[in-house]
C-alpha cells in the first residue's frame, strides 16, 4: 500500500489554541481513509492542512515524497487535489449548471449529466436557493466530476437523506477502488457501505488515538 500524501508531525494553531498536536497521518493511494472523532477532535483541521488552507505551525506535508508544505492550495489543486469543505463549498450566486461546469474537466462534453439525478431538474436554479442536502450533492459533485489523485471531503452526507448518503459513499468509494485515488473523509463515526480495506483514524484533541481497518474499529 503506497502512501500518496501525509502529514508529518503536523501542528496547527488557531491563536493560542493548538488544534493538531504533532499529527502523523499517512494517506494511502487507492484507499478510503476515514477520520473520525467528536467535534473539536481535529478532523477538519487535518483535511485543511492537507489541502493547504491552514498553515502549519510545525511539521510537514509530503506528497509522493516531496515536501509541499509551502505549496499554496491552488497549486495543490492543479497537481490533483480536490478539497470539499463542510461549509461554503458551492458558489451560491451561480446556477447549479454553472457550478457543475466549473467542476468538470476542460475536455468534458457540454451538458454532461450530473452525478446525482436529483440535480437535473435544478440545473437552472441558483445554488443559494437549494436545500442543505441539495447543496451537499452539488458540492460533492466537484470531487466526482474532476479526476483527482487526492480527494478530501469533510462531512460528505451532511443534510442528505439516508438513500442519497448511501449513494454518495458508494460514489466516493469508487474513486478509490476504480480510479486509484486517495480518498479521505471526515466523519463523526464510520459510515456504512465503505469498501473492504477502508482505514480509520480516530482523532481526539488533535492526536490519533486509534488506527486500523473499519471492521476492527466497529468491533471495538
Amino acid at each position: 500500500m503506497s502512501v500518496e500524501m501525509e502529514l508529518r508531525g503536523a501542528r496547527v494553531r488557531y491563536g493560542p489554541l493548538e488544534a493538531l498536536h504533532g499529527l502523523d497521518l499517512p494517506v494511502p493511494a487507492a484507499t478510503v481513509t476515514v477520520l473520525t472523532g467528536r467535534n473539536g477532535a481535529g478532523r477538519s483541521t487535518a483535511l485543511r492542512a492537507l489541502a493547504g488552507t491552514v498553515r502549519l505551525a510545525a511539521g510537514r506535508v509530503v506528497w509522493r515524497g516531496e515536501d509541499v508544505t509551502a505549496l499554496p492550495p491552488h497549486d495543490r489543486s492543479r497537481r490533483g487535489l480536490c478539497f470539499v469543505p463542510d461549509r461554503e463549498a458551492v458558489f451560491e450566486g451561480l446556477t447549479v449548471a454553472e457550478n457543475l461546469a466549473l467542476a468538470a474537466p476542460g475536455d468534458a462534453p457540454d451538458g454532461a449529466p450530473p452525478p446525482y439525478p436529483a440535480l437535473v431538474p435544478l440545473l437552472s436554479r441558483t445554488a443559494g436557493t437549494l436545500s442543505g442536502g441539495e447543496r451537499r450533492m452539488l458540492a460533492v459533485s466537484r470531487a466526482l466530476l474532476r479526476p483527482a489523485r487526492v480527494v478530501l471531503v469533510d462531512e460528505p452526507s451532511l443534510g442528505m437523506a439516508p438513500p442519497v448518503a448511501a449513494a454518495t459513499y458508494a460514489l466516493l468509494a469508487a474513486l478509490a477502488v476504480r480510479d486509484g485515488a486517495a480518498v479521505v473523509l471526515a466523519e463523526q463515526r464510520v459510515p456504512d457501505g465503505l469498501p473492504p480495506g477502508t482505514l480509520v483514524h480516530e482523532l481526539r484533541r488533535g492526536a490519533r488515538v486509534f488506527s486500523g481497518e473499519a471492521a476492527e474499529r466497529r468491533a471495538r
